[in-house]
């Protein structure tokens, strides 16, 4: 397929996926955004087996096919790079040569590894990461953070309306050779915007001057941790304004309040579960409620409420009333405290998969020297948003501020 066939019929179905998204025919849309999928994944493999074609046509002739690459929507799908094998450009050894050498001593990249289309509004735009090296950094980001796994994660372009169910159709009994009324599921749309996270990171001189898995160790790490403490804390508590909007913003289903001077008891507990529909709903608190508040509280027959399991890896898995409990950084939310000045949420019931964090632009980043310390000083940027699309599974529990 020629490249112009192949981004006509993809703005054809581009533009039928538009016009039933507008009818509200949420099924139909759906599958013609598959078509969309399949189109695309069909003119990439038809790329790479052209690129090959042409690089063992070019191979025959003697002719330099070094740097050779072939784009899909002004991604490289395919090179002919001097390594065998690369066929992501920047997941090659060259690259990652270049990607150290720029992190680290400022070296400009060469011009065949610049993205000519690079937003050059802000001085902030610097260079993508190799592919390996951010997968490292998202699998790191996973098993550091205790919502992020939790959460749903899409890719969408920020600016896209997304469809979402805001509505379930009941099913009815009918008598034999009855029919039931029809039911239209409402549609509504939840909308990601650019949202700029950043964080500064440093990678020692010495560091910096070993080989590039040394390197590479040392910057996922540091990158993971910067950026999950980020995310998390917007997750749970974010403005939406600025940065994504967190759960604790939203209106939730059902609120169990705590009196002034009193503590969480086995009744508030009760009465939450009883407001919790969900069952995939989990707690989370910081670990000083837990351990202060629910720990050791026992219900009407003197059974505990609570319980500590130990998984294989050995950490402590909490518990209440059978359901899990997510235990939170003190960052993200209050902790319970013997009088605060104002309501404060200090536990709430959520089903996580109800929030959607986007991340639609890859991350890059952009370092430059602190001369106090010869520390290379890296800017990792990443253009993401966040919002919960279904607020029904959120129960919270309030201390209040006020008698």
């Amino acid at each position: 397929m020629k490249k112009e066939q192949y981004l006509e019929a993809r703005k054809g179905l581009l533009a039928e996926a538009q016009a039933l998204l507008d009818d509200g025919k949420l099924e139909d849309f759906q599958a013609k955004t598959a078509e969309v999928d399949a189109l695309d994944q069909r003119y990439e493999t038809e790329a790479k087996a052209q690129a090959n074609l042409d690089a063992l046509t070019d191979k025959r002739s003697g002719a330099d096919i070094s740097g050779a690459a072939v784009s899909v929507n002004g991604r490289v799908v395919a090179t002919m790079g001097k390594e065998a094998g690369d066929e992501d450009i920047y997941d090659s050894g060259e690259y990652k040569r270049a990607f150290m050498n720029y992190v680290c001593r400022g070296t400009p990249m060469p011009e065949r590894f610049r993205n000519a289309d690079a937003n050059t509004k802000t001085g902030d735009a610097g260079v993508i990461i190799p592919t390996h090296t951010v997968q490292k950094i998202y699998e790191a980001m996973e098993n550091t953070g205790m919502i992020l796994p939790l959460v749903t994660h899409t890719t969408f372009p920020g600016g896209v309306t997304v469809p979402t169910s805001s509505a379930k159709p009941a099913a009815t009994w009918v008598n034999e050779g009855n029919g039931s009324d029809r039911q239209k599921k409402a549609i509504g749309g939840i909308t990601f915007t650019y949202h700029k996270l950043r964080c500064a990171i440093s990678i020692s001189y010495e560091v910096a001057n070993m080989a590039y898995p040394v390197f590479e160790a040392q910057f996922v790490q540091n990158v993971a941790e910067a950026m999950v403490k980020a995310k998390e804390t917007a997750i749970i508590s974010g403005s939406g304004t600025g940065q994504p909007k967190g759960i604790l913003k939203e209106t939730a289903a059902g609120t169990v309040s705590i009196a002034k001077a009193a503590h969480i008891s086995y009744k508030d507990l009760c009465a939450a579960e009883a407001a919790e529909e969900d069952e995939g709903a989990l707690w989370a608190m910081t670990k000083k409620t837990y351990m202060n508040e629910i720990e050791g509280m026992t219900d009407e027959n003197g059974q505990p409420v609570a319980r500590v399991t130990y998984g294989l890896n050995g950490k402590p898995q909490y518990y209440i009333l059978g359901r899990r409990v997510v235990i939170v950084n003190s960052d993200y939310m209050n902790s319970f405290a013997g009088t605060v000045a104002a309501d404060s949420v200090v536990a709430f019931l959520y089903n996580f998969h109800d929030y959607i964090f986007n991340e639609g632009v890859a991350m890059t980043v952009k370092p430059y020297v602190d001369e106090e310390t010869d520390d290379t000083v890296i800017k990792a940027i990443e253009i993401c948003d966040g919002k919960s699309v279904r607020n029904t599974s959120l129960v919270t529990v309030v201390q209040k501020g006020t008698a």
